[in-house]
């Protein structure tokens, strides 16, 4: 079966890929061409060198986090959706993500999402300062809420864990039951996220 020709897009694919797989140190040129079964010569030609490959992934990561889009016939919902698309971009590339950090351009990589937020903060009505305060709080909840994820993802295994304290029977009876075996069970991080950013959001256009 015939190869498909190679792609500037093809290797950028693959790069990004193995970014996502093994960090930035597992990117290599000649890992990179066997997994696309070329010679290094010809990602070269493509991309140019490493540093040009990785400026390359930076600069398409930047482009792809412009492109979250706001759904809902609510400003409520709207903004909670801008809010989660957001989430969701950020959780799916950490690695590129930090690229994109170390190269100073965070603020850049943030501008599309807010200018979304401005949007819908001026459409339910919102003007000046107190727009500005609540596209800040949006966006500073969205990234808090991510960073705790990744914390906790990557903390030491707890013995024991929140479920096994929550779940020994060694709490006050007047305690509320329901509430006890709601917190022994695993937290739902997307329901979690969508519950606080949406009553953020009300309480942002609601003053």
């Amino acid at each position: 079966m015939a190869r498909s020709p190679l792609t500037r897009t093809a290797i950028l694919d693959a790069a990004a890929e193995m970014v996502q797989q093994h960090g930035v140190q597992g990117l290599t040129m000649r890992g990179l061409a066997a997994e696309l079964g070329t010679a290094v010569t010809s990602i070269y030609w493509h991309v140019g060198n490493r540093e040009s490959l990785l400026d390359a992934l930076v600069e398409r990561t930047l482009q792809e986090m412009g492109a979250i889009r706001p759904g809902g016939r609510t400003p409520t919902d709207r903004i909670v959706s801008v809010a989660r698309g957001l989430r969701h971009e950020l959780r799916a590339r950490p690695h590129l993500i930090a690229m994109v950090h170390e190269r100073g351009l965070t603020d850049q990589m943030f501008l599309p999402a807010q200018r979304a937020l401005v949007r819908e903060v001026h459409a339910a009505g919102l003007r000046g300062a107190r727009a500005a305060q609540a596209v800040r709080a949006v966006q500073f909840q969205i990234v808090g809420f991510v960073l705790v994820e990744r914390n906790r993802e990557r903390a030491p295994i707890q013995s024991p864990a929140e479920g096994e304290l929550w779940d020994t029977g060694d709490h006050d009876p007047a305690e509320d039951p329901a509430l006890v075996r709601a917190l022994a069970r695993p937290p739902d991080p997307e329901r979690l996220f969508t519950l606080s950013v949406r009553a953020l959001v009300r309480s942002l256009l609601a003053t």
